[in-house]
């Protein structure tokens, strides 16, 4: 597609950002499944619920535009859910994993935020306010799904990755001292 204004620019990142939610509605479950802490499984399946809304609000701009969502692939997202599928993969404590599925999660949200940043900005400057408090919308769930993902990794499962690695130490009975030498506990 010719790209000759902001309008064109705008319909090119909606599908981007159309491919990315509905490549991320394949993948989220598997993740959230995959979860072993309950507060970061109900944020995933909550996020599930609220990228279908998101793929809706999309789908509505796209009919007020008279554009078809299709036709685009987002190659940003599935290279961060094959990063996640890795993690899937990794022979990893459950806190490590849920440590390692926020980092991706988040990985996810960071691009989505820059993505419908983006599309807020042009739909106000084309004068588009329903297309601007939709893509709003979403953004503010993104970064409301970021802060949560922090919020749950800071409160418990990064102390609780951080203490497993802890506890490993103390059960093959080394520790390491302020030297980087190990001594026996």
């Amino acid at each position: 597609m010719e790209m000759t204004d902001l309008r064109d620019l705008m319909v090119e990142n909606l599908k981007d950002l159309y491919s990315a939610e509905t490549q991320l509605l394949k993948a989220l479950p598997k993740v959230a499944k995959a979860a072993e802490n309950e507060q970061l499984k109900a944020a995933l399946e909550q996020h599930v619920v609220e990228t279908k809304a998101q793929v809706g609000r999309l789908e509505k701009i796209f009919s007020k535009l008279g554009e078809k969502p299709g036709g685009k692939k987002c190659h940003g997202m599935e290279g961060l859910i094959e990063e996640n599928k890795e993690m899937l993969e990794e022979d990893a404590e459950p806190d490590v994993m849920d440590a390692g599925l926020i980092v991706g999660c988040q990985k996810v949200e960071h691009y989505e935020i820059a993505g419908y940043g983006s599309a807020v900005t042009f739909a106000k400057l084309l004068g588009d306010d329903e297309a601007a408090r939709l893509l709003g919308q979403t953004l503010d769930e993104e970064k409301a799904t970021d802060q949560k993902l922090s919020e749950i990794a800071e409160s418990s499962i990064n102390l609780e990755a951080a203490n497993g690695g802890e506890e490993e130490m103390e059960q093959s009975g080394s520790r390491r001292s302020g030297n980087g030498k190990s001594r026996r506990g």
